[in-house]
């Protein structure tokens, strides 16, 4: 049984909005999560996108996912921001559908929502084995193997 869900899906940007329909944004991010969640999604345009970055970051350029992570428990309680241009332009140059780069990017920003990292090698080899292994379980490609 996958842990229950409370989400919140917003669009600042709209022009994916037909590929992220609520259902399959909330089955994406169950998927991801060991423990009950509280998360919202915000899909923003290339401005907001950079504004963030650069404010929380400290850089200056749109970046495709944002996790702005709260709890990790009992409660998951998080943000993700993902920037439509950036998403869009990544799966084109990819050569994959809008839906597998959002459906990674969710399961990416859920996990790291959860306190997973890919800081260094180690971090990273467990957190793309995971973000495989999920995604398989979706039904989707390892974005790793290109």
């Amino acid at each position: 049984m996958k842990p229950e869900l409370t989400l919140s899906l917003q669009f600042a940007d709209a022009s994916h909005r037909a590929q992220l329909p609520r259902h399959k944004v909330a089955r994406w991010i169950r998927a991801a999560l060991a423990a009950p969640g509280e998360i919202t999604v915000r899909i923003v345009g290339a401005e907001e996108g950079q504004a963030l970055n650069r404010e929380f970051r400290g850089k200056d350029y749109a970046t495709n996912v944002l996790t702005f992570d709260y709890s990790h428990e009992p409660v998951v309680m998080a943000d993700l921001i993902i920037c439509a241009p950036v998403v869009e332009a990544e799966a084109r140059e990819q050569k994959i559908t809008l839906e597998a780069h959002y459906v990674h990017l969710l399961v990416h920003g859920t996990l790291h929502a959860q306190g997973d990292d890919h800081e260094d090698e180690a971090e990273a080899e467990a957190m793309e084995a995971k973000e495989t292994a999920i995604l398989a379980g979706l039904g989707f490609a390892d974005p790793y193997a290109r």
